[in-house]
């Protein structure tokens, strides 16, 4: 039983970790999105500790609570007290919402994202328009509007340890801010089922020193046979 439990423990903790891992954040809008899901945790758990706390005493003394109607354990119970821990959850997390957007008159690097079954072309419109094919190319420490769209069906365009996901939908352009706190490789992958081919979708995601970004770009594979 006890290695069963160390065998999950361990399966859990994997988890926390690894290139597509959402807990490990290497960015502003990452570690938000780490923040409210640990938030969220511990207050789920504060949550179920109530349920299990009133179950363990109605059932631990047999008659307890039975002064109390059951229109009042539905309001007080049901409403009130899951309202203690999901308000205080929901202002924090429309709170964490606000901290995801880009800041008013603020500057970015802007990288044009295209999915296509079941592929990704990134192009650089202020590096001559170079377009690479499989591999995003970013500067380290500098914010990066990704703007995002589709060439066939819905995709998905998601970092996890950057950033959350923004869908990509043909005939229209989403924008989502990323930003890589450090020089190094991340992954990136479809998040929308799209298809036979949707488990393949993966991209590589090389985040360079700002000073040696346009150097990278120039040098970078060019994409081959992409759309204009």
């Amino acid at each position: 039983m006890r290695a069963a439990v160390n065998l999950g423990a361990a399966a859990a903790l994997a988890g926390c970790a690894g290139p597509l891992s959402t807990l490990d954040p290497s960015g502003p809008a990452a570690s938000v999105i780490a923040r409210l899901w640990w938030v969220m945790l511990a207050g789920s758990g504060a949550l179920f500790l109530l349920v299990m706390g009133l179950f363990a005493a109605a059932y631990l003394r047999p008659g307890w609570g039975a002064s109390v109607s059951p229109y009042r354990w539905i309001v007080l119970g049901g409403l009130g007290l899951s309202a203690v821990v999901l308000v205080p959850l929901v202002a924090y997390g429309l709170a964490a919402g606000e901290r995801l957007l880009p800041l008013p008159g603020s500057t970015a690097v802007r990288i044009e994202v295209r999915a296509e079954r079941w592929g990704w072309t990134f192009g650089y419109p202020d590096q001559g328009g170079k377009r690479t094919a499989g591999v995003l190319h970013l500067p380290a420490g500098t914010p990066v509007d990704i703007v995002v769209t589709s060439r066939d069906v819905i995709h998905s365009f998601w970092i996890p340890r950057l950033a959350g996901k923004i869908d990509a939908i043909p005939g229209r352009v989403n924008v989502l801010r990323i930003q890589a706190d450090a020089p190094g490789r991340y992954e990136g992958q479809c998040a929308e089922m799209c298809g036979i081919g949707h488990s393949g979708m993966r991209f590589e995601v090389v985040a360079h020193p700002a000073t040696e970004f346009a150097a990278a770009v120039a040098q970078a594979e060019p994409a081959q046979g992409a759309a204009k």
